[in-house]
This record gives structure tokens, sequence and C-alpha cells, in this order.
């Protein structure tokens, strides 16, 4: 399959998608800043370079965008038809770093949170029930928690 802008177009259109900031994990930060949770951001030190650190609650949160993270049967995944080897393998790079981070932030003792694409979008209207999920974990022991968008109903 032929892309349907030129080369140029593409790669302006691929630099513009950030890998940090972005609108979800804005929104859980301040989600969670209104709730008086203090955290950290993108701590270098930790493995998987994690979105959002509450050392308080010895605990992570990662914010996975359906696309780049490969989210298994959602409606915000679907792999493109053209260069399918390239996405493929890039998207199974994610896939693999995040599994290699949370095995080593868990042997560490972190507690670790996946919140994902769909969930967020889901929950903009009314992020109450997000921030309910996620404060009930943080005050629990459970060391994994996967929010996606079926918890959100």
């Amino acid at each position: 399959m032929v892309d349907v802008v030129d080369r140029e177009t593409r790669s302006r259109m691929m630099s513009n998608i950030k890998g940090r900031n972005t609108k979800p994990e804005l929104m859980v930060r301040s989600l969670l800043h209104a709730r008086g949770f203090r955290f950290r951001i993108h701590r270098k030190d930790l493995p998987g370079k994690p979105d959002i650190v509450l050392p308080k609650y010895k605990a992570i949160i990662f914010i996975h965008g359906c696309f780049w993270h490969g989210h298994q049967n959602c409606r915000l995944f679907k792999l493109p038809a053209s260069r399918t080897k390239f996405w493929e393998a890039k998207i199974s790079r994610n896939q693999e770093n995040d599994i290699k981070a949370m095995h080593l932030l868990l042997d560490s003792g972190w507690r670790i949170c996946t919140i994902w694409e769909c969930a967020i979008r889901r929950s903009r209207k009314d992020p109450a029930l997000l921030m309910e999920i996620l404060t009930a974990w943080l005050a629990g022991t459970e060391p994994l928690l996967e929010i996606d968008e079926s918890m959100m109903n």
C-alpha cells in the first residue's frame, strides 16, 4: 500500500508525535495533583523512565498509548497496512521493553499501574471512576493494576 502523503509530510507528522507530556499523561497528573498526590515524572534512574512515580506509595504509573504499545483487542490499535513489518517490529520492541522494565521494577519492590489511552479517553467527560480505581489501588497493596476501557463502564 502506498502512503497518501509524501515523505516530507509524513516525516513532519511523525516528528510531532510526543513521547512525554502527552494529553493523557497531563490529564492523569492533573487529577492526581488535584487529589493531593505528589509525584515525580519521567525518572531516568528507574527502568522504563516511568511517566509518574509516587515514592510515598512505592508506586509507578505508566500511561500507554494503545497504538504504540500494541494494546490487544482495543479499538484504538490497528496495525498499519503500509510498512507492516516495520511497525510489527517497532511495537514488539516497545512491548518487550515494557515487560523488561516491569520485571525490574517489581523486583525492586515497586508497584505498577498501567493506564491505557482508551481508558483515559473514555473517562475524559467524567474522570471520577478513573480516580476512584487509581486511589483505591494506591491505598492498597496490590503489586499490579491495568486500567483499560472495559473498566470505565
